[in-house]
């Protein structure tokens, strides 16, 4: 049986049937035209009735999961982000090899889990899992298998490879910041993009593409609705749809940021050489700007920028879902995730308070015994 059905342009095409032992087959593939689809069908289903279709025709497990990228997340998705489910790929083909999909079940594919996560850090194997899970879930939703074996494994990970999320202290922000501002040079953008990043808790990438039109200085906001492609130097996407929003700045920022009316360019950021400041140069800039402040952080880099925004804010009482928005994750349970470490920290520290806080409802006798205890 044929099926063909169009998904965010893209055309679909799967074929269905029951091998001489009794088992469900499938084979699939995605087509940018209805009629490549169709002719795709057609061929399998004169392979098919010829006998031609041997038992291992189905597409191996990894090419499943390519093609699913390709139909449903590839013209959504930075190169960053591509980048991240090449990677994913690459580790379901090196050992699943021509693996088919519906070949495999929940223990094979723990196995899997751990013999990668034994020399991967947990935040890899986490993203990865979640990736495939995706794809299993339609994998389910389209009738290419019946069970969704991601479901109920467990991660493993490198401990040692598995580093704490990097963030800077109060006092380390203050330093950082006091020595951007007294350093600044219009013809050098990079440490505005720094002090923004303090301040906002944006991508890098979001930072470079912002351009004036996206400032409103009388409201005090920034608009992201774009990202930046430092190798093309053209303007994308942005990671995801949640990741458009609005977000308020000091006053005191944008001041700052000001000073670069100066270039006359479109882009906020652009430099001396008519370029926006590519991920290399802003880390560079970063490491520079730390070891002038005294600050010792041998791993900490731009995104850290980000880590030490949130870490601010929980450490402010800021409610998890404002900085969910502020952040542009898709709800809260991503923020939940990637910040995990830091909400234990400060849950840690919100617990004291809060028994500090209902201490007053102790009567002062019953206070005064549990002092002689």
């Amino acid at each position: 049986m044929a099926e063909i059905k169009e998904r965010n342009g893209k055309w679909l095409s799967r074929v269905v049937w029951t091998d001489e032992n009794g088992i469900r087959r499938s084979k699939s593939k995605s087509f940018d035209k209805k009629r490549d689809a169709q002719a795709f069908a057609n061929e399998i289903e004169n392979l098919k009735i010829k006998g031609f279709i041997s038992v291992d025709s189905s597409s191996p497990f990894c090419d499943y999961f390519w093609n699913w990228f390709e139909t449903y997340k590839g013209s959504s998705v930075s190169e960053r982000t591509k980048l991240t489910y090449q990677q994913a790929f690459n580790a379901l083909e090196n050992y699943f090899g021509k693996v088919s999909i519906e070949n495999v079940d929940r223990r094979k594919y723990q196995l899997f889990l751990r013999n990668y996560g034994k020399n991967h850090a947990k935040s890899t194997v986490s993203k990865y899992n979640s990736l495939i899970h995706a794809c299993i879930k339609d994998a389910i939703y389209d009738g290419v298998i019946q069970k969704d074996f991601v479901q109920n494994t467990s991660l493993v990970y490198n401990q040692k490879k598995t580093r704490q999320i990097e963030y800077l202290s109060i006092d380390e922000i203050q330093r950082l910041s006091g020595y951007i501002e007294s350093s600044l040079n219009v013809h050098f953008t990079a440490k505005y993009m720094i002090l923004l990043a303090v301040y906002t808790g944006a991508r890098l990438g979001e930072i470079q593409a912002l351009t004036w039109q996206d400032i409103n200085f009388n409201f005090t906001t920034i608009r992201i609705n774009k990202s930046w492609n430092e190798l093309t130097r053209k303007f994308q996407k942005t990671k995801n749809e949640s990741s458009n929003r609005t977000v308020r700045v000091h006053p005191h920022v944008l001041e700052l940021l000001k000073q670069l009316k100066t270039n006359e360019t479109e882009q906020i950021f652009t430099n001396q050489y008519n370029t926006i400041p590519t991920s290399s140069g802003v880390n560079k800039t970063l490491r520079e700007c730390l070891s002038s402040s005294n600050i010792d952080k041998k791993g900490f880099h731009f995104h850290s920028l980000r880590h030490t925004h949130v870490a601010f804010l929980l450490s402010q009482s800021i409610d998890l879902y404002i900085i969910s928005k502020r952040l542009g994750h898709s709800d809260i349970s991503t923020t939940s995730r990637v910040y995990s470490y830091l909400i234990d920290e400060y849950r840690t520290r919100s617990d004291n308070q809060i028994e500090k806080t209902l201490g007053i409802f102790v009567p002062k006798s019953s206070e005064k015994k549990t002092q002689i205890l």
